[in-house]
């Protein structure tokens, strides 16, 4: 009796463990051409999974763009640019996405400014703004918005298994290698001038 008893208890533990947690990230994107990445999981098929801006703020920061895809396959599941109406906080022109129904898997959660859309239904085909040359953020006009709004976006995922930070855009890794190599740099003078 007590095995079964430890039996169902590591089952209701494991089950328990599974569950779906809320997550929120947030950052600034240098760039109009930015698209911030953000990984998730569902372990099981999910009844309620909501993805959504709350850092608008009418008009203080720029008019975002979310979409989920497919980790595996790149295939857009759904992608949106005004839904101000998923929970609290959010003003016009907040994005984001409910699933009533969404499979077990690996996905994405992308955020991009206005109109800075998916050009096709596969992630590999790129945004609308890719081919452009990158301007400063607190340089650009966005259309529909205006100029000088700020670069700060906060995102929240509810209803689903794992989320991690969000996969920093390829100028950041090249300023984090730029500074490494300056590091390296400036220890190897100081190692030859004490040589």
């Amino acid at each position: 009796m007590k095995s079964k008893f430890f039996a169902l208890a590591l089952a209701f533990g494991a089950a328990s463990a599974a569950q779906a947690a809320d997550f929120s990230f947030s950052g600034d994107i240098a760039y109009h051409n930015d698209v911030i990445q953000i990984p998730f999981t569902l372990t099981s098929d999910a009844t309620n999974v909501k993805v959504w801006t709350d850092s608008f703020l009418n008009g203080v920061n720029f008019d975002p763009i979310t979409a989920v895809w497919n980790q595996a396959t790149g295939a857009l599941v759904g992608q949106n640019d005004d839904n101000g109406n998923i929970a609290p906080g959010q003003t016009r022109f907040d994005s984001g996405l409910v699933f009533s129904s969404l499979a077990a898997g690996e996905y994405i959660f992308t955020i991009a400014t206005y109109n800075n859309f998916a050009t096709g239904t596969n992630i590999n085909q790129g945004f609308k703004f890719d081919h452009d040359a990158p301007i400063a953020l607190s340089a650009w006009n966005q259309p529909a918005n205006h100029p000088g709004m700020g670069s700060h976006w906060n995102v929240h995922l509810t209803g689903v298994d794992g989320a991690t930070p969000p996969v920093p855009e390829p100028e950041t890794y090249a300023m984090l290698l730029a500074g490494l190599g300056l590091l390296g740099a400036v220890a190897r003078r100081k190692a030859n001038k004490s040589a």
